[in-house]
C-alpha cells in the first residue's frame, strides 16, 4: 500500500472533483465524476448499490482515481489501487456530509426513493502527484 502524503490528503479532502476508473465486464474503462473523501489512508467515495461503478467493483477491485485542483487544475493526484472495503454502514450520514461539502447543503438532495447507499474504501498501490 502507497502511503498519502499531506499534499495528496489536503487535495482529497478539498472541495474538488475525483474520476473513479473501473473496468467493465468486457475489460473497457468505464469513468465516473464522483464526490472524494479520504480518512487519511484511503481513497473515500459514495455511491449506491446497483450502479455501474458497483457492479464493476464487485467483479473487479482494481481502479484509478484522478483528482485535481479546482483552483488549479496542474495541482493533481492520479491513484491506482483496489477497493478494500463496501459498506453501508454510515454510508447515509458520509453522502450528506459530503453533500454540505461540494453544494453547502447539509442534506444530499439527489437521493432516489429506494436507493441504498455505500462508501467504498481504496487502499492506494501507486501514486503519482503534480505540484502537490
Amino acid at each position: 500500500m502507497a502511503e498519502l502524503t499531506s499534499g495528496e490528503v489536503s487535495l482529497l479532502r478539498g472541495r474538488n472533483f475525483a474520476s473513479i476508473a473501473t473496468v467493465m465486464r468486457d475489460g473497457a474503462p468505464q469513468v465516473s465524476p464522483v464526490w472524494v473523501d479520504t480518512d487519511g489512508k484511503h481513497v473515500i467515495f459514495n455511491t449506491a448499490a446497483g450502479r455501474t461503478k458497483t457492479r464493476n467493483l464487485e467483479r473487479e477491485p482494481r481502479v484509478a482515481v484522478s483528482v485535481y485542483d479546482e483552483q488549479d487544475p496542474y495541482r493533481r493526484v492520479l491513484i491506482r489501487g483496489r477497493v478494500v472495503e463496501v459498506t453501508t454502514e454510515g454510508a447515509d450520514a458520509h453522502i450528506d456530509a459530503m453533500s454540505d461539502k461540494y453544494t453547502g447543503n447539509p442534506s444530499y438532495q439527489n437521493r432516489r426513493a429506494g436507493e441504498q447507499r455505500v462508501i467504498v474504501k481504496i487502499s492506494p498501490e501507486h501514486v503519482t502527484a503534480q505540484n502537490v
